[in-house]
């Protein structure tokens, strides 16, 4: 598999100003390791599950790799990860041909709702909603590896 590079935006969003376009797809994701080298994640997305790879942050741009793994694995490995897994429906809107991911959290991180836009480069100029709110990129306690031994009910 060739080397993926992540460079991603977060952002907190505004509740009053955005709904849900979509059905969206709920996801369940757990992890096996939250070393800060390197983060090895196993999410179900629908019907499908994924084991992830993801190195160390530099700015905004990480290493990742991803697998697409059985289900029945992916549910195996779920019950052995770290502290409690990330709950949460994924909605997808494209803007300004850009795909946006906006995540809406459940369970130990209810309440919480992140915007996701991946780049081409850090330094890409993006237009921003009107229902983004503060740009969290650089806020390691809005990473779901984070969120999943700290979590958003309990800041």
């Amino acid at each position: 598999m060739e080397t993926m590079l992540e460079i991603e935006r977060k952002y907190l969003i505004d509740l009053d100003k955005w709904e849900p376009k979509n059905k969206g797809l709920k996801i369940k994701q757990g992890y096996l390791s939250v070393d800060r080298e390197r983060v090895v994640r196993i999410r179900t997305k629908g019907d499908k599950a994924y084991l992830t790879i993801k190195g160390n942050q530099q700015g905004i741009t990480r290493t990742e790799l991803e697998y697409e793994v059985p289900v029945s694995d992916a549910e195996t490995m779920l019950r052995m990860c770290l502290n409690f897994p990330i709950e949460k429906t994924r909605y997808l809107e494209k803007i300004g041909g850009l795909l946006w991911e906006i995540d809406v959290f459940e369970g130990e991180n209810s309440g919480l709702y992140l915007a996701e836009v991946e780049l081409e480069d850090e330094n890409q100029t993006i237009e921003l909603p009107d229902w983004i709110i503060k740009e969290v990129s650089y806020d390691h306690r809005y990473f779901n590896s984070w969120l999943s031994q700290n979590p958003f009910s309990k800041w």
